[in-house]
C-alpha cells in the first residue's frame, strides 16, 4: 500500500474505534437509566425481556470476537436468565473493548503480518467477508436495531426512559467527546 493508503486505513480504524466506543456509551446509558423493574419484565406476546436482549448483544460480540479474531481473548458470555444490570454493563463494556480490538486488528492498517484481522465472520452460517467498513456497519446496525427494541419496549411496558438518554443517544458530539475525542466526529485528533 502506498503512504497515502496507509494513512487513510490508519484514520478509518481510529474513526471505527471511536464509532464503536459511542455505539457502546449509548448501550450503557441505557441501562444506566432504564428503570430496575423494566429489566426483567416479560413484554406480551413471543417477545424477548430487555434482560435477553443485553445479553444478547454481549454474547454476539462474543462470537463475533471468537470467529473472526480467535487470537483475542473472548469474554465470558452472559445468562440471559440471570444477567443483572451490573452485569451486563460490565459484559458489554469488556466486549466492546474486544470489538474494539478486533476493529484496530481490521481497519488500523499497521500489522500486515501475523495476527491481523482479514476476514469478518458474523457467524458460523454466514459467508466471511473481507474486512472493511461494512464490518463496522453491520456491527453497530445490529446494536442499534436492539437499542430501538429496547427503548420501545421500556416504553410499552410502562417505564419509558427519560428524554436525556433518548435525546442523547443521538448527540454524537457528547458521546464522541465522551469517548476519548475532544474535537467530534469527522476530526482526526
Amino acid at each position: 500500500m502506498s503512504t497515502r493508503e496507509d494513512k487513510d486505513q490508519t484514520q478509518l480504524g481510529r474513526a471505527a474505534l471511536r464509532i464503536f466506543a459511542a455505539n457502546e456509551r449509548m448501550n450503557q446509558m441505557i441501562i444506566e437509566h432504564l428503570d430496575a423493574t423494566a429489566w426483567r419484565a416479560k413484554p406480551a406476546g413471543k417477545v424477548r425481556p430487555i434482560a435477553a436482549i443485553f445479553t444478547h448483544m454481549h454474547n454476539m460480540r462474543c462470537k463475533w470476537v471468537r470467529l473472526t479474531a480467535p487470537q483475542l481473548k473472548v469474554p465470558r458470555q452472559l445468562d440471559r436468565a440471570r444477567c443483572t444490570p451490573k452485569q451486563a454493563r460490565a459484559g458489554l463494556a469488556e466486549s466492546a473493548a474486544r470489538c474494539g480490538e478486533m476493529l484496530a486488528l481490521a481497519l488500523s492498517g499497521e500489522d500486515r503480518s501475523a495476527g491481523r484481522v482479514k476476514k469478518f465472520r458474523r457467524d458460523g452460517w454466514g459467508r466471511p467477508w473481507p474486512v472493511g467498513v461494512e464490518m463496522l456497519c453491520y456491527m453497530v446496525s445490529h446494536e442499534a436495531h436492539h437499542r430501538g427494541q429496547v427503548c420501545m419496549l421500556a416504553h410499552q411496558l410502562g417505564f419509558p426512559l427519560p428524554i436525556k438518554v433518548t435525546a442523547g443517544i443521538w448527540n454524537w458530539e457528547k458521546l464522541w467527546k465522551e469517548c476519548g475525542a475532544p474535537r467530534g466526529p469527522g476530526e482526526d485528533s
